[in-house]
């Protein structure tokens, strides 16, 4: 397993501001990665992020994977309001998040922009200023949850690593995993086409559960979610939500094996249940890695 990547919501009873839990797990830990799926840009100032992520990954050294995108179904309606950020003038709420995406790319670029003060506190480097502290490489370790195939080109167009969800904007009526997987050639197609000097990554999220026991069989062996589902993330934009893999490992290896989006991905986030506590995601996980992973190749 390597790496832990955690939701970012807010107005809800859980962890809403990530940067001082992936700090202390950076202190904590030596190797894994660590990760956000994902940070809704309509929320953030970019300027106050780049801080908070240089401090992260440094803190962590270098194993931050900042995962963006311009947001999802929340618990408020409009809730950036309360942040104090609005659209522009014919702008959208999705044009705003995507706005502070691309602010906050150009900040961890590292180029000064700012004017020193000629009388300053501290001695500073000769020209304009920038954020500190500033991170090394970290700009390549960005991400962006793309829900549709023109976001997914998009950001392949910005150089970030595309993670794609366990939904995304229903575009021809195929199968989920058929949809996911010619977004992330889409993507690709468009990195190569930018000239980009480096190779992006591209995550996959699937809830998948390997049915060890009875207690497995209880909590995911009644079938319910074995095929994708359609609905409505807003008023016009319609879904389509991937299935959950539920199985003897014989038969989720089977199944795994013909997700054509995950073939075409190189890097798998398995959504975990964690309201049913920490021993019960170790057992969840084991299986995954001892039971399935091998027979497919994964590492």
């Amino acid at each position: 397993m390597d790496g832990a990547y955690f939701r970012v919501h807010h107005f809800a009873r859980q962890l809403a501001s990530p940067f001082p839990l992936l700090a202390a797990i950076g202190a904590k830990t030596k190797n894994i990665e660590i990760g956000t799926a994902v940070i809704d840009m309509r929320y953030e100032n970019p300027f106050y992020m780049a801080e908070d992520a240089g401090a992260a990954d440094l803190i962590s050294n270098g194993r931050l994977q900042p995962g963006l995108s311009r947001g999802s179904p929340e618990q408020v309606i409009d809730g950036w309001r309360y942040f104090g950020y609005q659209p522009n003038d014919g702008a959208t709420d999705a044009d705003m998040g995507r706005q502070h995406a691309e602010v906050f790319l150009s900040l961890l670029g590292g180029e000064g922009f700012a004017e020193p003060n000629p009388r300053p506190m501290f001695p500073n480097p000769p020209g304009l200023l920038r954020l500190e502290p500033h991170s090394e490489g970290l700009r390549k370790r960005v991400w962006w949850g793309a829900g549709s195939n023109s976001t997914a080109v998009w950001a392949a167009k910005l150089g970030m690593n595309l993670q794609s969800s366990t939904l995304k904007n229903d575009e021809s009526g195929e199968p989920f995993h058929i949809q996911q997987a010619a977004q992330i050639r889409a993507y690709r197609n468009a990195w190569k086409e930018a000239g980009h000097n480096w190779t992006p990554r591209v995550s996959v999220s699937r809830s998948i559960f390997a049915l060890m026991n009875d207690r497995d069989r209880a909590y995911f062996g009644n079938g319910s979610k074995e095929g994708d589902s359609l609905g409505y993330i807003d008023e016009n934009t319609r879904a389509i939500f991937g299935r959950s893999y539920a199985a003897e490992p014989e038969a989720l290896v089977r199944q795994l094996a013909q997700d054509e989006a995950i073939v075409e991905a190189d890097t798998l986030l398995l959504t975990v249940p964690n309201q049913l506590g920490v021993d019960y995601n170790v057992h969840v996980l084991e299986a995954i890695l001892t039971h399935v992973a091998p027979a497919l190749g994964w590492r």
